[in-house]
């Protein structure tokens, strides 16, 4: 099972910035056990939204060519809660990306209200661990997500990785 902790992208330009849109509701499970009698969402689980966001935004820049994996979160600052009935938007930008690795930036707002600063390193496991074989499944950042992108940028399956 895959927990896809975005809704849709609201903008993305390919290899440079993307954002997507959170709508916390009470539908989630989770969010009444975190903490009884006052659901929000986990600190954690925003930083997996914003893993997800970034994670896409690497991905897709290289023609999902690589199994990109979260590596490294470099930092996390959160300053206010995110409770059930906001909207979030998750807005990442691409700092670095190489043959085997990335990192982004990115802020959590909810309207103007900043929520979070998160920055990630991902990496291209398939560059980092020369002669090993990892599964097709399971790896987050695939090609899945295109469907995610309808709109945003036209994805082939043999793109190419100059980009």
């Amino acid at each position: 099972m895959r927990w896809i902790w975005i809704d849709k992208f609201l903008e993305f330009e390919s290899g440079k910035r993307a954002v997507a849109l959170k709508n916390v509701t009470l539908a989630e499970e989770h969010l009444h056990d975190h903490f009884p009698g006052f659901p929000m969402m986990p600190e954690c689980l925003m930083i997996e939204a914003m893993a997800q966001t970034a994670g896409i935004l690497v991905g897709e820049a290289r023609g999902f060519a690589e199994k990109v994996v979260l590596a490294k979160i470099k930092k996390a600052a959160f300053h206010h809660y995110v409770r059930p009935g906001d909207t979030i938007t998750l807005h990442a930008e691409m700092e670095s990306i190489a043959p085997e690795a990335a990192s982004t930036i990115g802020e959590i707002r909810r309207g103007d209200e900043l929520i979070a600063q998160i920055s990630l390193m991902f990496s291209h496991v398939d560059k980092n661990l020369a002669g090993k074989k990892f599964p097709e499944e399971n790896f987050v950042f695939t090609d899945m997500f295109n469907s995610l992108l309808t709109g945003f940028v036209e994805t082939h399956p043999d793109a190419e990785l100059s980009r």
